[in-house]
């Protein structure tokens, strides 16, 4: 995949890779990740469309220059991408953290978005115990505790069976969320305990909505998921199983399966 890079909003430049012709398609990372997540399936993804792949601005080779920031002045960098590379309709792809600014991009540019998938991602708005704990995350990380807090959380993501068969995989989770900047974590935190209720941009949408859930997410559990499964006019949901947060890696194959089948959904109707 070639990379480019853009002046654009919070971020002194964007870094997104880019591959494929015809149709778009743009894949937003999740916390604390940064684009290469999406490089395998976006490389297979490429044969039949145009793939987008950044680096959310704090992430990767994106740099993020702004201390208040929200999920919203975060998705308007990533929709200059679009306007850069002169992208008309787009499906959106987010993984957790992701799909939370790609709901602020639907809510605002629905006239562009031809398909929104959430994939290990919710439209609600944290409660009041979830954002407690954003709090203590937060201040643990100010203390200089981001390597206990990383080595702690990567591992949660994943389903059991996968931790067991691929531990090597996991550390490489690690290594990969160590490398993002303490800065960059907090202010992930704080835009992502902030974040409005988006269940309406759900309800309102005038394109398609895919929701891939894990049985075994620890982060987004199943029952706390039923009721988003049918907010829009037209659903996909899929359920995997002995899978946890981040399906990318544990259950490539399928994923590729639901999203190019998505994809093909959202470029015919």
């Amino acid at each position: 995949m070639r990379s480019r890079h853009i002046h654009s909003g919070p971020s002194s430049f964007l870094r997104y890779r880019h591959k494929g012709e015809g149709n778009a398609l743009l894949l937003l990372h999740g916390f604390p990740e940064n684009g290469d997540l999406w490089v395998k399936i976006g490389e297979r993804l490429s044969k039949d469309y145009r793939v987008i792949i950044p680096d959310i601005p704090g992430s990767g080779k994106s740099k993020l220059e702004q201390e208040n920031v929200s999920l919203f002045n975060l998705g308007l960098g990533i929709y200059d991408i679009c306007i850069t590379e002169e992208i008309e309709k787009v499906v959106l792809i987010g993984h957790s953290m992701g799909g939370y600014i790609n709901l602020a991009i639907a809510d605002f540019f629905p006239e562009r978005v031809v398909g929104l998938s959430l994939v290990h991602s919710t439209a609600k708005a944290d409660s009041e115990e979830k954002k407690e704990t954003r709090r203590k995350t937060i201040k643990l990380i100010e203390k200089g505790g981001k390597k206990p807090f990383v080595q702690q959380m990567i591992p949660s993501l994943f389903s059991e069976s996968y931790k067991k068969k691929h531990p090597e995989k996991i550390e490489a989770q690690i290594e990969s969320g160590l490398a993002m900047k303490d800065e960059s974590m907090i202010a992930y935190y704080k835009a992502i305990m902030m974040r409005p209720d988006s269940r309406d941009v759900l309800k309102n949408a005038p394109f398609p909505v895919q929701m891939i859930l894990g049985e075994e997410d620890n982060l987004l559990p199943i029952n706390s998921m039923t009721q988003q499964t049918h907010l829009s006019n037209v659903n996909f949901v899929s359920i995997y199983p002995q899978c946890g947060h981040m399906s990318m890696l544990e259950q490539p194959e399928k994923l590729y399966n639901d999203l190019k089948m998505f994809a093909d959904y959202c470029y015919r109707s």
